[in-house]
């Protein structure tokens, strides 16, 4: 038996490629939101973003502090994306997944119509254990430190030394290491990853930490 007992998986450019244009496809309309609705000038909604993403980790929660914004207004708005023209069924991952005896959790800062709508796309729902969600987190977003605590109560595990999380962002990879669990990035670009543990697709995870097999 393995000794890992759950796996957490990020969902967006995490079980799909980051070139399906699904991320780029969001942001536009994270994009479209702030000019939109907020009234940003376009030269500025970049700057906005990137302040809202160092100062609070995501958009969402830099415009439901400076802005009280209804957040699921936000979260229909920004996912109204076609998906289905991004995201092709993908037989291997499900496959792969199916072969794992770990409790098998999305761990998201997205919500779950999104989750739902992409795994459904992907053929994988099926073996998606748990949804972990900003909603369900409480709005406490990857990569605050209370958002992985929150993770691991969400889903009945207190060893975090007994989870694996998968995600393409090492900035939420840093807070779980910091707990114990093992990580693992998702990074087809082959950008430097200060040396962790490395795929470039979600489909080589167990050829990457076979423990999760024994």
């Amino acid at each position: 038996m393995s000794r890992y007992r759950v796996l957490f998986l990020d969902l967006d450019d995490t079980l799909y490629p980051s070139t399906s244009g699904l991320w780029d496809a969001i942001g536009e309309r994270i994009n479209l939101y702030l000019r939109d609705r907020l009234g940003l000038d376009a030269e500025k909604v970049g700057v906005v973003r990137d302040r809202y993403l160092d100062k609070y980790g995501t958009t969402l929660n830099g415009l439901i502090a400076e802005h009280h914004i209804d957040p699921y207004d936000y979260l229909d708005f920004v996912h109204d994306v076609p998906l289905n023209e991004l995201l092709l069924p993908d037989p291997a991952l499900s496959a792969m997944l199916e072969g794992l005896d770990q409790k098998r959790v999305i761990f998201t800062n997205s919500y779950v119509p999104h989750v739902e709508r992409v795994l459904g796309r992907l053929g994988v729902e099926a073996q998606i254990d748990q949804v972990i969600d900003i909603v369900a987190l409480d709005f406490v977003n990857k990569p605050l430190p209370e958002a992985y605590r929150r993770a691991l109560a969400l889903c009945d595990e207190v060893d975090p030394s007994a989870c694996v999380i998968v995600d393409d962002r090492v900035l939420n990879l840093a807070p779980a290491a910091s707990l114990g669990m093992k990580v693992v990035l998702v990074d087809e670009k082959g950008v430097a990853a200060d040396g962790l543990p490395r795929i470039s697709r979600i489909t080589q995870l167990v050829d990457a930490l076979p423990d999760l097999l024994k």
